[in-house]
């Protein structure tokens, strides 16, 4: 696991420097604190930080092939590099390491552009083949681990973190305006979108090509996808049983979670007690397992954890938090220069954090939701087509019933569901299920924003969501839903937090949930067996095998924490200097009479916006931060 960058110069400019490598790559520290290394070589920089995990002794990137001709760094594991390395020592390939980087430079020359398509594992390459002229970034098929570029009139600039290429001097800071109406309206910015203008994400599957050999000095990047989820498909004669999909879904997880436990250091497992995180250990054997509570008992879940690890005879560790979480609150941001506005990084942190003084590398639940259909949004959106049949006056009578009362102090409880629910159904209709996760609407955006800030805005927030909908329309509703969240929420904002918040604790954080196999396993379920009526039906089916039922059929609570409370107690400091009247008014992006009311009306408990305050907060904290 590392934390990568370089520069690529061309068009006449000056080569990049080891100490400008080195400058950029001292920004993600955290990311790689075992190790460094830097390489300039024909007007390509590569540097990487590097947290030791397969290989110690031997796998100090860059990593070359047997000539020297192409080199490469990267940040992630290759969990199939062993048959990988067999597979490319048969065709005479020579290696000089143990490390699971040496394939990938192998790999290339064996098949080019396309050698992603073997790798199973989470990874972010960057490769220069000085022969050929060609360099080559890559991001795995899910994207489990982050990258980002920046292309000029005469340099490539790249690393895993926004920060690390605000450090070469060479990217401009501009904001970009309908980025941040996405971040207001889902608390992350998708697909290749980042708050800057100059910046982007390479996407999940994709790869950036660039030929500095090109004979007409041309040097426009390619940027092709290498795989996306595979539809379903009806295969003639197969008609397996719920009980037969239970069965290779089950042993599928087991294969996924026995390939990710290769390491050369210590491992361990985050346990919550929900469905995920306990199949995550159910499939590991002898385990050190991880959890963190707090003492509201309606965000605590720790004697779910508790439960299980005690069922699975693994060693399990557990902390509680109080709300001093705000005094992270510095030192986090600092990992949000490419911000989302989830608030479970301060638990996600903090479990890291307590994970790292035992492992190096802990494996997690993530993706399970996506893949089976765990998230309240694809119940409401089958709610939402009986609604439609009730009269109009009686849905007119109801939500504005359900609006008037108040929201309650617990998480979640039928009121506040209810609540939510009806402000859902305001949004679009062609948002499908997202939009029950949209916080900052047509109509709230219009008063948020000052006029200004709108003209210089020229999607709407929801254009994503339409544009992955359309991409598979010839799936079913569910399986859409399915889609949507895994190719935006997932990788967007739930990856990111996960990655960011265990690598700022040099941790890390596999998810062998969103192993390929299992992924391409999961698309083709039926989807009734996912979802019907409740959530995760069939991995539910599958845990209950392994875990104890009250475990399983429970209800679903999510990683988070007690924010709407702490925004008028720990928080409310905070809340009161970034949100002040006189910044908001100065800075001519925000309404101050919206913002105010917004404060108002969650401090006086006639609403809960805390998602929108909350990413209120991040931003106006990032844009101090980055001088934006």
């Amino acid at each position: 696991m590392c934390g990568i960058a370089g520069v690529v110069s061309f068009g006449g400019a000056p080569p990049p420097t080891r100490e400008l490598l080195r400058s950029m790559c001292d920004e993600i520290v955290h990311r790689g604190p075992d190790d460094d290394g830097y390489d300039v070589c024909d007007g390509v920089g590569l540097g990487m930080r590097r947290l030791s995990v397969i290989d110690l002794e031997g796998g100090h990137q860059p990593i070359f092939n047997e000539d020297r001709s192409v080199r490469v760094v990267y940040n992630g594991e290759i969990y199939n590099y062993r048959e990988l390395r067999c597979e490319l020592e048969r065709k005479g390939h020579r290696f000089a390491t143990a490390s699971d980087t040496e394939v990938i430079v192998h790999l290339w020359e064996e098949h080019g552009a396309s050698f992603p398509t073997r790798l199973n594992g989470m990874f972010a390459i960057a490769l220069y083949d000085a022969r050929r002229g060609r360099v080559l970034l890559a991001r795995d098929h899910v994207g489990i681990k982050p990258l980002f570029y920046a292309l000029g009139r005469d340099h490539l600039v790249f690393g895993s973190e926004v920060k690390a290429l605000l450090a070469s001097g060479l990217v401009e800071r501009g904001l970009d305006l309908d980025a941040l109406g996405e971040l207001l309206a889902w608390e992350y910015v998708p697909g290749e979108g980042t708050l800057l203008r100059s910046i982007r994400k390479l996407e999940a599957a994709h790869t950036l090509e660039l030929d500095l050999s090109s004979p007409d000095g041309s040097t426009s990047p390619r940027i092709s996808s290498f795989w996306d989820v595979p539809r379903p498909r009806h295969v003639p004669g197969d008609a397996r049983s719920p009980s037969e999909w239970v069965d290779e879904v089950d042993d599928a997880i087991r294969r996924c979670v026995q390939r990710q436990l290769v390491s050369d250091v210590p491992l361990g497992a985050f346990l919550s007690g929900g469905v995920d995180s306990s199949l995550v250990v159910s499939g590991m054997g002898p385990a050190k397992t991880f959890s963190i509570g707090f003492d509201d008992p309606t965000y605590n879940e720790l004697e779910w954890a508790k439960r299980v690890a005690t069922h699975l005879g693994v060693s399990h560790d557990f902390d509680v938090i109080q709300p001093t979480v705000v005094d992270l609150f510095d030192d986090l941001m600092r990992f949000m220069d490419d911000p989302i506005g989830d608030f479970s990084i301060f638990p996600t942190f903090l479990v890291s954090r307590h994970a790292r003084r035992a492992v190096t590398v802990a494996l997690s639940g993530d993706g399970g939701d996506e893949l089976f259909g765990g998230y309240e949004t694809y119940v409401a959106q089958e709610k939402a087509r009986l609604w439609e049949r009730l009269p109009g006056f009686m849905r007119t009578a109801v939500a504005g019933a359900v609006s008037a009362v108040r929201p309650t102090a617990r998480k979640k409880g039928l009121v506040n569901k209810a609540k939510r629910f009806v402000e859902g159904l305001e949004h679009p209709a062609a948002l499908g299920h997202a939009r029950w996760r949209l916080f900052v609407g047509d109509a709230l955006r219009r008063s948020l924003f000052t006029r200004e800030a709108l003209a210089g805005m020229s999607n709407d927030a929801g254009r994503h969501i339409r544009e992955l909908r359309a991409r598979s329309e010839t799936r079913d509703e569910l399986d859409r839903s399915l889609y949507v969240d895994f190719k935006s929420y997932l990788v967007d904002n739930c990856l990111v937090k996960v990655d960011r918040m265990s690598m700022a604790c040099s941790l890390e954080t596999r998810v062998p949930l969103l192993d390929t196999e299992l992924v391409e396993l999961a698309f083709r379920v039926p989807s009734h067996l996912k979802v019907s009526g409740t959530t995760k039906d069939l991995l539910k089916r599958v845990a209950v095998r392994h875990v104890p039922r009250e475990c399983v059929y429970r209800p679903k609570e999510g990683f988070s924490i007690p924010m709407k409370h702490w925004l008028g107690t720990e928080f409310r400091p905070l809340l009161e200097e970034l949100l002040a009247p006189s910044r908001i008014a100065s800075e001519g992006i925000f309404q101050p009479d919206t913002v105010a009311r917004l404060k108002t009306e969650h401090l006086d408990g006639r609403a809960n916006h805390s998602h929108v305050l909350w990413t209120l907060l991040v931003f106006q904290d990032w844009r101090r931060r980055w001088r934006v």
